[in-house]
């Protein structure tokens, strides 16, 4: 499957014929002066799960300069991610929302169904105010945007690991002001009004992905498909399958509320 598993030295790891960069593995003993000390290592090990390996790079470096906690594996897809999972134990794993011909939603969703105690932290580049709320109930306990500082992530590790909530303060304060008036702003956007389903489907048409391709991506039969599309064009007002794509594609590259 090509699981790609960080060993003791920090050099590149190859297995079933794919070679990755890697950092030093979170099991090995610790080592002075060029002896081996016996003392197991103690530092949480965190699994990265994203389709860019510019990013992984930049997030593994952060995390491996913390001295309590390291990254153990990286991944690009789900189905590699939950074979990582069982094979290499993680304490934590850091999951974006899209991945290599898969949805991180739904990584997310298996994760909390085949290890309901193993915490996820979601970072992605989508815009929080409507895929927070999403990557929460997926069973994230936490959601950082990457345009927000890298040097967060440790914060919002440690949180999550504590079985805490982490989210950004505008968030934060966003989710109060909601809970405290009891309702949403009538200024949101419609986007917010469609299902979890419903906004995944609509990013992949969004990504000029087809009927056919959006049910193999998300484990969906294409009538199921169809059906959300259906709920989608009646729910943002709009006519027809052109104007659904045209819509979806506007809104995936720009982010902004409908």
């Amino acid at each position: 499957m090509g699981l790609r598993q960080n060993n003791n030295n920090g050099t590149s790891t190859k297995t079933a014929g794919k070679t990755s960069a890697v950092s030093p593995r979170a099991d090995s003993r610790v080592e002075r002066d060029g002896e081996t000390t016996g003392v197991k290592d103690s530092r949480k090990r965190i699994l990265l799960v994203d389709d860019h390996a510019v990013v992984r790079f930049g997030i593994a470096q952060l995390i491996n300069r913390q001295s309590d906690l390291v990254v153990c594996g990286e991944e690009e897809d789900a189905a590699r991610a939950l074979a990582a999972i069982e094979a290499l134990k993680p304490d934590l794993v850091i999951a974006d929302l899209s991945l290599k011909d898969s949805s991180g939603l739904e990584l997310m969703r298996n994760i909390k169904a085949q290890y309901p105690r193993l915490p996820v932290l979601a970072v992605s580049a989508h815009d929080e105010s409507i895929y927070a709320d999403l990557a929460l109930r997926a069973g994230a306990l936490g959601y950082l945007m990457k345009e927000e500082a890298l040097d967060k992530i440790p914060t919002a590790i440690r949180r999550v690991l504590a079985g805490d909530i982490y989210a950004s303060d505008a968030l934060t304060a966003k989710m109060l002001h909601q809970q405290v008036r009891g309702q949403t702003s009538a200024q949101e956007s419609p986007i917010k009004g469609l299902s979890d389903r419903e906004l995944e489907v609509f990013q992949l048409i969004g990504q000029w992905k087809r009927t056919k391709e959006i049910a193999q991506e998300l484990h969906l039969s294409v009538k199921t498909v169809e059906y959300y599309r259906e709920q989608i064009k009646r729910k943002l007002n709009l006519k027809d399958g052109g104007e659904l794509t045209q819509h979806a594609t506007s809104w995936v590259h720009r982010e902004v509320p409908a």
